[in-house]
């Protein structure tokens, strides 16, 4: 992997057509300035929310504790591919990437890693995450891996982002995965239990992505990346969200019925359902009251729904260790 140097970073980028500016941060010189590079390519927050929901489906599907090596097996490749999927994603935003507030500090548009290396390091990422998953695991495993890398850059980040305003909604499917390659990793196969979770976050993506996006309206415009904030109004994106956000929660109670769980998950989905809907509702309540912009707090709704998606996956996670 190769790390620029100013001198470098002031060629005319890999694009066809596109000049790249000064770097107006120098090139990290230091082992581990460069390490952190390489590590920030990878996103590690996002990496985090997935792995929230990859560990507690393999309790689930091993009805308890499931087996250490499997679990540190699928952890570690799952890190990975979705490392690989980051970092090939940060290379084909490069451009939009330094237009934007929120993510201008990133590697690529910082100049601190080159186009090209970072393209390389993504590819070799997901190689080695699929040959880890086909190695310790079960094919199927790697193979839905391999798939949420490919879908994620060539649905998502090639076809649909810069598109259309449905981005989210099916680009957000890759974000769904993990929990079909942590089911597939205990059982070698997929059941409805994996499915419903997979609900859940296919439902829970939208309204969590369109309330920072509400927050960034301003950064997404400058990008010209046309997410639903961006052209549509408040009131569609508030009650498109609560639309979303209660077709969450009604699947995240099918997991009841579904996976035979004991009366914990649910009351415990009910609860946390209870509240974020309460937030999301609050949005509205708010835009009624004559608040716009920051004003209508997105980001309260946005922190929730993470919290409300960790704790609802830790539920998932007790729930079998104690029937």
């Amino acid at each position: 992997m190769t790390v620029l140097t100013n001198r470098q970073a002031s060629r005319p980028h890999d694009a066809p057509g596109h000049r790249e500016t000064t770097p107006a941060h120098p090139a990290p010189r230091s082992i581990g300035e460069v390490v952190m590079a390489y590590v920030a390519l990878t996103k590690p927050r996002v990496i985090e929310l997935l792995l929230i929901s990859t560990l507690p489906v393999m309790f689930l599907a091993a009805g308890g504790l499931p087996p250490l090596w499997t679990a540190v097996s699928v952890m570690v490749f799952g890190t990975l591919s979705a490392g690989s999927a980051n970092a090939l994603n940060c290379y084909i935003d490069r451009d939009i990437d330094q237009k934007m507030r929120r993510t201008r500090r990133r590697p690529l548009a910082r100049h601190q890693v080159s186009p090209r290396a970072a393209l390389v390091f993504g590819i070799v990422l997901g190689v080695l995450s699929t040959a880890g998953l086909w190695l310790t695991t079960n094919w199927l495993a790697a193979a839905l891996s391999t798939a949420a890398i490919l879908y994620y850059v060539l649905v998502y980040s090639l076809i649909l982002k810069r598109r259309t305003a449905q981005n989210i909604v099916w680009g957000g499917i890759a974000g769904c995965m993990p929990v079909l390659i942590g089911w597939a990793g205990i059982t070698e196969r997929l059941d409805w239990a994996p499915l419903v979770l997979f609900g859940v976050v296919f439902f829970w993506t939208p309204p969590h992505t369109w309330t920072l996006a509400m927050r960034y309206k301003e950064d997404y415009a400058a990008a010209k990346v046309p997410m639903l904030p961006v052209v549509a109004t408040e009131r569609r994106v508030i009650l498109e969200s609560i639309a979303y956000t209660w077709a969450t929660v009604l699947c995240s109670l099918a997991l009841w019925p579904v996976a035979g769980t004991t009366l914990f998950y649910p009351a415990v989905a009910a609860v946390l359902g209870a509240l974020c809907l309460w937030e999301v509702h609050a949005l509205l309540t708010r835009l009624n009251a004559g608040k716009t912009g920051v004003d209508l707090r997105p980001m309260r709704f946005f922190h929730w729904s993470n919290a409300y998606l960790a704790l609802l996956f830790l539920a998932v996670a007790i729930d079998p260790l104690l029937s």
